[in-house]
């Protein structure tokens, strides 16, 4: 429910400003805007207002949102207003720069919007960063990773001879960056491990997102009431370091080694203030048992990068760019068929948001989507603002407005595209989600 209205106020928050982009200069060239909605209202609208010859409304169903500008070619599809010649003050009737600046208004604004909120996080939380160096118990590796030469407790140190900014870098620099190197300590020796040349799109392959996390001791900070754990009687803080005899160091072995187990009874060995003992939970169908570990936060030790006023502006605007460079960047992975098996819809993207409410986090989601919004819509596909500005260069260099049919057929083509990918990003969803029961 909390990633949902995370989302929900997102979205919501991001629709408006990207209308907005376009209303306000429509506004200014004294274009006619008939609606302005958050969400659609096919058949009914929740509510609505007309104020200043505008309809302000929040609609029903909640796909996006739109302004409905007079003598536009839009998902309204109003050919009777378009089939009357053109009145002063509609859209078609204006120069081509005007109009070209209300179809780019929307896109810009996401962008600032991106730009100010990320400069905003750095400025008022800093940002958290994990040094490679400071993962003192290694990494645990994803099976992929053990294939390219990677080892359980690897500390990595270097990626082609440079040293990852953070641990979280490391991820996304495997998957874009092709490195041919990998430098790791293992058992206390340096060693240098030689990486495929297609390690990326052997990662989307896999479906794997996180090939490595920090190995830490299995220390209960969470118990689930009503859970085979609550009931067997775990605590917070017991620490955890066998199951059925087995000695395990690390949370990650312990969770692979209950994963194992479904719907068994397990011996669970722990030590308590000092005192050794065993409890005997029957894990559930998923291998659990129903707790959570201290977080990394408790044995490692973080960095906070601060920054001043006149840095977070640059820092933001960085930070913004290396977003959308990186995430166009992954779009040559979706033309495969693996890649196209990792296209999610909302489920997909309510998961950027934290379980738990937190400020800091959720700006910079907002900012994250607020720059994919931004790249998506700029696209030059017929119904996206970067169809639009498509037909309007086209005008503008040639001199010849593409004709009222030919938009018309776009539009309806560019419609049934995005229905078609938003249905097939939400059945994804589905599908991991009944795979994952």
């Amino acid at each position: 429910m909390m990633l949902a209205l995370q989302l929900f106020l997102s979205l919501s928050l991001l629709i408006i400003l990207h209308e907005g982009g376009h209303f306000i200069p429509a506004k200014l060239f004294k274009i006619r805007v008939e609606k302005f909605y958050l969400f659609f209202d096919p058949w009914f609208s929740l509510f609505k207002k007309k104020i200043g010859g505008t309809e302000y409304g929040m609609g029903w169903l909640p796909l996006g949102g739109y302004v409905k500008i007079s003598g536009m070619v839009d998902e309204s599809m109003d050919k009777e207003q378009l089939s009357k010649p053109a009145e002063e003050w509609e859209f078609r009737a204006k120069p081509a720069w005007q109009r070209l600046i209300v179809m780019i208004g929307g896109v810009v604004v996401n962008v600032i919007v991106g730009v100010v909120l990320y400069a905003i996080v750095l400025g008022v939380w800093g940002k958290d960063e994990l040094p490679v160096q400071n993962i003192t118990y290694g990494v645990h590796c994803d099976s992929l990773m053990t294939t390219v030469g990677f080892k359980e407790g690897d500390r990595i140190i270097a990626l082609d001879g440079k040293t990852p900014d953070s641990y979280t870098s490391i991820p996304k620099w495997m998957l874009l960056n092709h490195p041919k190197e990998a430098t790791v300590i293992r058992d206390g020796n340096t060693i240098q491990i030689a990486l495929p040349e297609n390690l990326g799109q052997m990662m989307v392959d896999n479906g794997v997102r996180m090939p490595f996390t920090p190995r830490i001791p299995c220390v209960v900070d969470t118990v689930i009431a009503g859970t085979p754990a609550d009931k067997a009687g775990l605590m917070k803080g017991d620490s955890i370091v066998s199951i059925n005899g087995d000695t395990l160091t690390y949370f990650q072995n312990i969770q692979k080694a209950l994963h194992a187990q479904t719907e068994k009874q397990v011996q669970v060995g722990l030590y308590r203030n000092g005192q050794w003992m065993t409890l005997s939970p029957t894990t559930t169908a998923e291998g659990t048992i129903g707790f959570a570990p201290r977080t990394p936060d408790h044995y490692f030790t973080y960095v906070n990068r601060t920054f001043g006023f006149f840095e977070a502006i640059p820092a933001g605007m960085s930070q913004a760019w290396e977003t959308v460079r990186d995430y166009a960047s992954q779009l040559k992975f979706l033309f495969s068929a693996s890649g196209a098996k990792q296209v999610g819809g909302f489920a997909t993207f309510a998961k950027l948001f934290p379980e738990q409410w937190n400020w800091a986090m959720f700006w910079e989601r907002t900012a994250f989507i607020s720059l994919i919004l931004a790249f998506m819509n700029i696209l030059p596909i017929p119904a996206l603002d970067g169809g639009h500005v498509m037909f309007l260069l086209w005008e503008m260099i040639t001199g010849k407005a593409a004709s009222q049919k030919i938009m018309e057929w776009a539009q309806m083509v560019g419609m049934i595209l995005l229905l078609g990918l938003m249905l097939y990003g939400n059945g994804m969803d589905i599908v991991r989600w009944f795979s994952a029961r």
